[in-house]
Protein backbone atom coordinates (compact mmCIF):
# COMPACT_ATOMS: atom_id res chain seq x y z
CA UNK A 1 0.00 0.00 0.00
CA UNK A 2 2.80 2.38 0.10
CA UNK A 3 3.82 1.59 -3.88
CA UNK A 4 3.81 4.62 -5.48
CA UNK A 5 4.87 3.22 -9.30
CA UNK A 6 3.13 5.09 -11.57
CA UNK A 7 2.32 8.19 -9.85
CA UNK A 8 4.50 11.55 -10.08
CA UNK A 9 4.09 13.16 -6.73
CA UNK A 10 5.47 17.35 -6.44
CA UNK A 11 7.35 18.12 -3.80
CA UNK A 12 8.15 21.46 -2.47
CA UNK A 13 10.55 23.03 -0.81
CA UNK A 14 12.47 19.80 -1.71
CA UNK A 15 15.85 20.59 -1.60
CA UNK A 16 16.57 19.96 2.06
CA UNK A 17 15.01 19.40 5.19
CA UNK A 18 11.82 17.40 5.54
CA UNK A 19 10.89 18.14 1.82
CA UNK A 20 14.23 16.12 0.72
CA UNK A 21 13.40 13.16 3.17
CA UNK A 22 9.95 13.09 1.77
CA UNK A 23 11.54 13.36 -1.72
CA UNK A 24 14.17 10.50 -1.21
CA UNK A 25 11.34 8.08 0.60
CA UNK A 26 8.51 8.72 -1.89
CA UNK A 27 11.19 7.75 -4.99
CA UNK A 28 12.38 4.57 -3.01
CA UNK A 29 8.75 3.29 -2.98
CA UNK A 30 8.30 4.24 -7.22
CA UNK A 31 7.27 7.60 -7.50
CA UNK A 32 8.73 10.00 -10.07
CA UNK A 33 9.20 13.35 -7.96
CA UNK A 34 9.12 16.66 -9.09
CA UNK A 35 11.92 18.08 -6.30
CA UNK A 36 10.75 21.94 -6.20
CA UNK A 37 13.05 24.63 -4.54
CA UNK A 38 14.09 28.03 -4.85
CA UNK A 39 17.26 26.69 -4.38
CA UNK A 40 19.60 25.28 -6.95
CA UNK A 41 19.63 22.47 -4.07
CA UNK A 42 17.07 20.45 -5.73
CA UNK A 43 19.48 19.69 -8.30
CA UNK A 44 21.45 18.02 -5.91
CA UNK A 45 18.46 16.00 -4.63
CA UNK A 46 17.23 14.66 -8.03
CA UNK A 47 21.06 13.36 -8.45
CA UNK A 48 20.64 11.72 -5.61
CA UNK A 49 17.71 10.13 -6.33
CA UNK A 50 18.30 9.20 -9.95
CA UNK A 51 21.91 7.75 -8.34
CA UNK A 52 19.66 5.12 -6.49
CA UNK A 53 18.34 4.36 -9.65
CA UNK A 54 15.12 6.49 -9.15
CA UNK A 55 13.27 8.99 -11.06
CA UNK A 56 12.90 12.63 -10.49
CA UNK A 57 12.81 16.28 -12.00
CA UNK A 58 14.05 19.31 -10.61
CA UNK A 59 11.75 22.88 -10.56
CA UNK A 60 13.88 25.71 -9.37
CA UNK A 61 11.99 28.97 -8.87
CA UNK A 62 9.78 30.64 -6.76
CA UNK A 63 6.54 28.85 -6.14
CA UNK A 64 4.64 31.96 -4.91
CA UNK A 65 4.28 32.88 -8.70
CA UNK A 66 1.53 31.76 -11.00
CA UNK A 67 4.42 31.24 -13.89
CA UNK A 68 6.53 29.23 -11.95
CA UNK A 69 3.54 27.42 -10.49
CA UNK A 70 1.93 26.34 -14.35
CA UNK A 71 5.39 25.31 -15.52
CA UNK A 72 5.96 22.97 -12.70
CA UNK A 73 2.22 21.04 -12.74
CA UNK A 74 3.03 21.15 -16.29
CA UNK A 75 5.84 18.87 -15.95
CA UNK A 76 4.25 16.46 -13.46
CA UNK A 77 1.29 16.42 -15.81
CA UNK A 78 3.74 15.83 -18.90
CA UNK A 79 4.97 12.34 -17.31
CA UNK A 80 1.79 10.94 -17.58
CA UNK A 81 1.23 9.55 -13.84
CA UNK A 82 -1.55 10.40 -11.60
CA UNK A 83 -0.78 13.45 -9.82
CA UNK A 84 0.38 14.03 -6.02
CA UNK A 85 1.23 17.35 -4.24
CA UNK A 86 3.22 18.08 -1.09
CA UNK A 87 2.85 21.32 -0.10
CA UNK A 88 6.07 21.39 2.18
CA UNK A 89 8.13 24.89 1.33
CA UNK A 90 7.74 27.64 4.03
CA UNK A 91 9.90 30.42 5.75
CA UNK A 92 9.19 31.85 9.49
CA UNK A 93 8.96 35.42 10.16
CA UNK A 94 11.05 37.49 12.98
CA UNK A 95 8.79 36.15 16.00
CA UNK A 96 7.31 39.31 16.20
CA UNK A 97 3.84 40.37 17.67
CA UNK A 98 1.23 42.02 15.51
CA UNK A 99 2.29 45.31 16.56
CA UNK A 100 6.06 44.78 15.65
CA UNK A 101 4.93 42.94 12.35
CA UNK A 102 6.27 44.57 9.15
CA UNK A 103 3.69 44.62 6.34
CA UNK A 104 7.27 43.17 3.84
CA UNK A 105 7.64 39.83 6.48
CA UNK A 106 3.89 39.83 6.89
CA UNK A 107 3.03 39.89 3.23
CA UNK A 108 5.74 37.48 2.20
CA UNK A 109 5.14 35.40 4.97
CA UNK A 110 1.63 34.63 4.24
CA UNK A 111 3.07 34.52 -0.07
CA UNK A 112 5.31 31.47 1.01
CA UNK A 113 3.74 29.70 3.35
CA UNK A 114 -0.37 30.24 2.27
CA UNK A 115 -0.70 31.70 -1.14
CA UNK A 116 1.83 28.81 -2.86
CA UNK A 117 0.23 25.80 -1.73
CA UNK A 118 -3.18 27.54 -2.33
CA UNK A 119 -1.92 28.20 -6.30
CA UNK A 120 -0.24 24.52 -6.52
CA UNK A 121 -3.28 22.74 -4.63
CA UNK A 122 -5.57 24.84 -6.97
CA UNK A 123 -2.97 23.81 -10.50
CA UNK A 124 -3.59 20.43 -9.60
CA UNK A 125 -7.31 20.16 -8.54
CA UNK A 126 -8.46 19.26 -12.23
CA UNK A 127 -6.31 16.91 -12.66
CA UNK A 128 -6.88 14.52 -9.51
CA UNK A 129 -10.40 15.18 -10.63
CA UNK A 130 -10.01 14.03 -14.13
CA UNK A 131 -7.71 10.67 -13.07
CA UNK A 132 -10.14 9.66 -10.47
CA UNK A 133 -8.44 11.15 -7.47
CA UNK A 134 -5.07 12.19 -5.46
CA UNK A 135 -3.85 13.06 -2.18
CA UNK A 136 -2.85 16.29 -1.41
CA UNK A 137 0.09 17.12 2.00
CA UNK A 138 0.59 20.01 4.02
CA UNK A 139 3.19 20.45 6.12
CA UNK A 140 1.54 22.91 8.55
CA UNK A 141 3.50 23.69 12.14
CA UNK A 142 2.70 23.68 15.84
CA UNK A 143 1.59 27.43 14.92
CA UNK A 144 -1.17 25.73 12.79
CA UNK A 145 -3.01 24.72 16.69
CA UNK A 146 -1.68 27.65 19.21
CA UNK A 147 -0.51 30.66 19.36
CA UNK A 148 2.63 31.16 21.12
CA UNK A 149 4.90 28.88 18.69
CA UNK A 150 5.83 31.96 16.42
CA UNK A 151 5.65 35.39 15.46
CA UNK A 152 2.18 36.93 14.31
CA UNK A 153 2.50 36.33 10.45
CA UNK A 154 3.93 33.14 10.43
CA UNK A 155 1.23 31.46 12.68
CA UNK A 156 -1.54 33.40 10.69
CA UNK A 157 0.00 32.03 7.72
CA UNK A 158 -0.24 28.18 9.50
CA UNK A 159 -3.51 28.78 10.78
CA UNK A 160 -4.35 29.82 7.55
CA UNK A 161 -2.54 26.73 5.82
CA UNK A 162 -5.03 23.93 8.24
CA UNK A 163 -7.97 26.48 6.90
CA UNK A 164 -7.33 25.50 3.51
CA UNK A 165 -6.67 21.58 4.34
CA UNK A 166 -10.08 21.21 6.03
CA UNK A 167 -12.14 22.91 2.90
CA UNK A 168 -10.28 20.91 -0.14
CA UNK A 169 -11.05 18.15 2.29
CA UNK A 170 -14.53 18.48 2.50
CA UNK A 171 -14.98 20.18 -1.18
CA UNK A 172 -13.38 17.39 -3.19
CA UNK A 173 -13.39 14.41 -0.72
CA UNK A 174 -16.53 13.07 -2.66
CA UNK A 175 -14.22 12.86 -5.24
CA UNK A 176 -11.74 10.39 -3.88
CA UNK A 177 -9.51 13.48 -3.34
CA UNK A 178 -7.60 13.97 0.03
CA UNK A 179 -5.82 16.59 1.93
CA UNK A 180 -4.48 16.10 5.36
CA UNK A 181 -1.88 18.20 7.38
CA UNK A 182 0.73 17.90 9.65
CA UNK A 183 1.89 20.16 12.22
CA UNK A 184 5.32 19.48 13.31
CA UNK A 185 7.11 20.58 16.27
CA UNK A 186 11.04 20.91 16.31
CA UNK A 187 12.41 19.46 13.83
CA UNK A 188 16.08 19.17 12.91
CA UNK A 189 16.05 21.42 9.76
CA UNK A 190 17.37 24.66 8.36
CA UNK A 191 14.59 26.52 8.53
CA UNK A 192 15.76 29.31 11.13
CA UNK A 193 19.16 29.69 8.29
CA UNK A 194 17.29 29.81 5.10
CA UNK A 195 14.20 32.00 5.93
CA UNK A 196 15.62 35.63 5.18
CA UNK A 197 14.90 37.09 8.47
CA UNK A 198 17.50 35.39 9.84
CA UNK A 199 19.88 35.96 6.43
CA UNK A 200 19.88 39.67 6.99
CA UNK A 201 20.47 39.38 10.99
CA UNK A 202 17.41 40.45 12.51
CA UNK A 203 16.86 37.24 14.57
CA UNK A 204 18.52 34.85 16.47
CA UNK A 205 18.54 31.15 14.92
CA UNK A 206 18.29 29.70 18.32
CA UNK A 207 15.29 32.20 19.06
CA UNK A 208 11.76 31.02 18.69
CA UNK A 209 10.24 27.44 18.25
CA UNK A 210 13.16 25.43 19.75
CA UNK A 211 13.81 27.98 22.40
CA UNK A 212 10.36 27.28 23.46
CA UNK A 213 9.38 23.90 23.11
CA UNK A 214 9.72 21.20 26.31
CA UNK A 215 13.22 19.79 24.16
CA UNK A 216 14.78 22.40 26.42
CA UNK A 217 13.65 21.25 29.68
CA UNK A 218 14.65 17.88 28.68
CA UNK A 219 11.42 16.27 27.75
CA UNK A 220 10.44 16.53 24.43
CA UNK A 221 12.92 15.93 21.55
CA UNK A 222 13.31 17.07 18.32
CA UNK A 223 12.32 14.98 15.22
CA UNK A 224 14.60 14.38 12.11
CA UNK A 225 13.46 15.15 9.04
CA UNK A 226 12.83 11.38 7.80
CA UNK A 227 10.26 11.03 10.48
CA UNK A 228 7.98 13.35 8.98
CA UNK A 229 8.65 12.27 5.47
CA UNK A 230 7.40 9.08 6.99
CA UNK A 231 3.67 10.24 8.26
CA UNK A 232 3.50 12.63 4.86
CA UNK A 233 4.04 9.38 2.82
CA UNK A 234 1.83 7.71 4.81
CA UNK A 235 -0.87 10.45 4.21
CA UNK A 236 -0.35 10.29 0.87
CA UNK A 237 -0.74 6.44 0.12
CA UNK A 238 -3.35 4.14 0.27
CA UNK A 239 -2.95 3.16 3.86
CA UNK A 240 -4.42 6.32 4.59
CA UNK A 241 -7.33 5.90 1.88
CA UNK A 242 -10.09 7.32 4.59
CA UNK A 243 -7.82 9.80 6.41
CA UNK A 244 -9.14 13.13 5.10
CA UNK A 245 -8.83 16.53 6.46
CA UNK A 246 -6.80 15.59 9.10
CA UNK A 247 -4.71 18.31 11.22
CA UNK A 248 -1.95 15.27 12.50
CA UNK A 249 0.78 16.58 15.59
CA UNK A 250 3.61 15.13 14.72
CA UNK A 251 5.58 16.66 17.76
CA UNK A 252 7.00 13.95 20.35
CA UNK A 253 3.48 15.03 22.57
CA UNK A 254 4.53 18.94 22.91
CA UNK A 255 0.78 19.64 21.86
CA UNK A 256 -0.96 17.34 23.91
CA UNK A 257 0.50 18.66 27.39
Amino acid sequence: MNDFTGQTIIVTGAGSGIGRATALQLAERGAHVIVADISETAHGVVEEITGAGGQATAAVGDISEQGVVDKLVDAAVATGHRLGLVNNAGIMDKFDGAAETEDAVWERCLRINLTAPFLLTRAVLPHMRAAGGGAIVNTGSAASLRGAAAGAAYTASKHGLAGLTRNTAYTYGRENIRCNLIAPGGVETNIMTTSAAVNEGEIDPSHGLAAITPIHQGAIRNARPEELAATIVFLLSDAASNVNGAILPVDAGWSAG
